[in-house]
C-alpha cells in the first residue's frame, strides 16, 4: 500500500541569504542590528531582492495546502496589494518556529486563519477577480490620494508602498 502522507509537499524553505542574515541577527554577540525579516518596508535592498521569489513559493504552498475554498485563495497579484506582503511574510516566517512545538502549530494554524479573514476583508469584492489573473488597483485609491505628498529629504529612503510595489 503506497503511503497516502508521500504526496505532502515541504514548507518552501527561506532564501540562504536570508537564513544567513537570521542567524547572524540571533547570534549572541551579534554586530547586525538591522530589522526583522519579516519587516519588509525595512529591509535594505539587498535582503529585500529574494523575498518575491520566496513569498510567491509561500503563497503557492500556502494555496496548495490550505485552500479549498476560493475565498481561501491567496491572489496571483498579492504583491500589488500591499498589506499582504507584510503579513505573508509574517506568517512564513514564524511558521518554523510554530512548528517546533505541537501547541504552538496550533496556534499558527489560528493565526493563518485569522489572516485570511484580513486579506478577504482588504480584498472585498476585488479579490474574486484578482484570484482569476484580473486584478485592478485598490478601490480606495482615490481616498489615499487626497493626503498630500510626504516631503522627502535628502537621500531618504522611498516611502513604503513604492518598495513593496517595486517587488511586483
Amino acid at each position: 500500500m503506497t503511503n497516502p502522507l508521500a504526496r505532502f509537499e515541504p514548507f518552501p524553505e527561506p532564501p540562504a541569504l536570508i537564513l544567513e542574515y537570521i542567524a547572524e541577527r540571533s547570534a549572541e554577540e551579534s554586530a547586525v542590528d538591522g530589522p526583522a525579516p519579516w519587516d519588509l518596508g525595512a529591509l535594505p535592498a539587498e535582503l529585500i531582492a529574494p523575498m518575491p521569489a520566496w513569498l510567491d513559493s509561500v503563497c503557492r504552498w500556502l494555496n496548495w495546502a490550505y485552500a479549498w475554498q476560493p475565498q481561501d485563495v491567496i491572489p496571483p497579484c498579492w504583491t500589488k496589494h500591499e498589506g499582504l506582503g507584510y503579513e505573508i511574510a509574517a506568517l512564513a516566517f514564524a511558521r518554523p518556529d510554530a512548528y517546533a512545538d505541537a501547541g504552538s502549530t496550533v496556534i499558527w494554524h489560528e493565526q493563518y486563519d485569522r489572516f485570511l479573514t484580513r486579506m478577504n476583508k482588504a480584498l472585498g469584492k476585488a479579490g474574486d477577480e484578482c484570484r482569476v489573473g484580473r486584478h485592478e488597483d485598490r478601490p480606495a485609491r482615490f481616498q489615499l490620494a487626497a493626503w498630500p505628498a510626504q516631503v522627502a529629504g535628502d537621500g531618504e529612503e522611498p516611502e513604503p508602498a513604492q518598495r513593496i510595489g517595486a517587488m511586483a
